[in-house]
């Protein structure tokens, strides 16, 4: 079995001593190509919805099932640019959407180099912020746009909200106004920012249900969960996203798809996911390892290879003694 020699052994040794060479980087673009997402139909009608009525998506299911890369994917279809991202924090506040205010850096100014610093120049737009403007005249909104962003408008966006269940509680029902006229003000200028109905920012929110959003945000949401892709499923998600090569032939991959399902019946704390799957299948195909036929020498590799399907030590541990 040829088996490259790793860069790193962890033993003081040099690379070059060990006669190894940099390898060739496993090609993951197509594990994030938006080209390459594959919607269920349930999916596509909720995102559908969603776009005639002009409400935000909230869209749920198990990390790693493609929440996040939706976002991406709508963008795409609709040849639109890519999302204007905001990864909700434990922290977070409902401005923070739409903008953040510098009001240390503004005093500072004020004080030591110009007694008419205005607010404007200490603000900076947020992912919903920069949509709204951008769906606005660039006449109106130009002048409140970074420098990379002026006269793109008026156009429509795609806003990503990531894990709105890390917010304060209060925060989704903070923003309930706002989504619905997709307009805001800046409470340090008096400013009010709304954007055109037919370049109405397109909203789609995740979640990973760690806890309950209230029901008044809920209301105001189409939404959908992504249910764990069954095996017809996982094979057209593989096939989509995975190029397979000479070696690593289709029966390789309909093994290690039916060995992943079995990991995924143990009693683990976290189970793999797509995501998990998409990414073991490469080391696999980068390694040509059948994982229902291994070679000698093989079953530890495999074993080693488990790193990426467990997310705790427990986890490795249950899986390592069950399957191995």
């Amino acid at each position: 079995m040829n088996v490259p020699k790793p860069l790193y052994a962890g033993d003081g040794s040099t690379a070059s001593r060990r006669g190894a060479n940099w390898p060739q980087r496993i090609d993951r673009f197509p594990l994030t190509d938006p080209a390459g997402y594959l919607a269920d139909l349930g999916l596509v009608d909720a995102v559908n919805v969603a776009l005639t009525l002009g409400q935000p998506l909230l869209v749920t299911g198990e990390p790693g099932t493609g929440k996040t890369q939706l976002a991406s994917s709508v963008a795409h279809e609709l040849q639109l640019p890519a999302p204007l991202g905001f990864h909700t924090k434990s922290t977070t506040t409902v401005r923070d959407l739409f903008y953040t205010y510098d009001s240390l850096r503004h005093f500072h100014d004020a004080q030591f180099k110009s007694a008419t610093a205005t607010a404007d120049g200490y603000i900076e737009y947020g992912a919903l912020g920069l949509a709204i403007l951008l769906g606005m005249q660039s006449t109106e909104a130009d002048p409140f746009l970074p420098e990379d962003r002026k006269g793109q408008g008026p156009t429509r966006s795609v806003v990503l909200v990531d894990e709105v269940d890390k917010a304060p509680r209060d925060v989704p029902n903070d923003m309930l106004n706002e989504l619905e006229e997709m307009a805001f003000t800046v409470k340090e200028t008096g400013r009010r920012f709304a954007a055109e109905d037919m370049y109405r920012p397109i909203v789609v929110i995740t979640s990973n249900s760690e806890k309950n959003l209230p029901d008044a945000f809920l209301r105001r949401c189409v939404f959908y969960h992504i249910p764990f892709p069954d095996r017809e499923r996982l094979r057209q998600i593989v096939h989509r996203r995975l190029p397979t090569n000479g070696a690593f032939t289709p029966e390789k991959i309909e093994h290690a798809i039916e060995h992943f399902e079995e990991i995924r019946k143990l009693n683990l704390r976290k189970p793999p996911a797509t995501a998990e799957l998409l990414g073991w299948l490469s080391i696999l195909r980068d390694r040509n390892i059948d994982v229902k036929d291994p070679r000698a020498g093989e079953r530890e590799a495999i074993a080693l290879t488990y790193s990426i399907l467990a997310k705790s030590r427990e986890d490795l541990s249950l899986l390592k003694r069950e399957i191995s």
